[in-house]
């Protein structure tokens, strides 16, 4: 299976009192990692969007393994774990770059949903769409 691979750095305002990353700060490095997998499939955000097909998030986890630290270079490893016409499922590892360390995991659900915010079956309404994201989920 695919994955993509981005890369952060752990900014100081990210870190809480204890001098490592607050537990919120994970979800918009997921979303760093899901809008690059994205990318790599030949879309964009926006152009799903332009289609009228939104995903809106409707789980999320996040198991948290040893904190990141400020300076911390991490990867943000993000591969789909589950992929159906009406939804799909996102895996993310956190792992610091300078010793290859799984810092934490998690996943997040959305579905895919029109402009009034119905679920579709994009494999039916977008076969293009859906062909680029299931070729990624599919490449080994």
């Amino acid at each position: 299976m695919y994955s993509n691979k981005s890369k952060v750095k752990v900014r100081y305002a990210e870190t809480d009192k204890m001098g490592v990353v607050h537990h919120s700060r994970y979800y918009p490095w997921f979303e760093v990692g899901r809008g690059e997998f994205i990318t790599e499939s030949g879309m964009t955000y926006r152009d799903i969007e332009e289609k009228g097909v939104m995903m809106p998030l409707v789980e999320s986890g996040c198991k948290y393994i040893e904190g990141a630290k400020y300076a911390d270079e991490l990867i943000i490893e993000t591969f789909i774990e589950e992929l159906n016409g009406a939804k799909v499922i996102f895996s993310y590892n956190v792992i610091r770059e300078n010793d290859n360390k799984l810092l934490a995991k998690g996943t997040t659900t959305h579905v895919f949903v029109n402009n009034e915010f119905k679920i579709i079956n994009i494999k039916k309404k977008h076969p293009d769409m859906w062909g680029k994201i299931n070729e990624l989920y599919d490449k080994e």
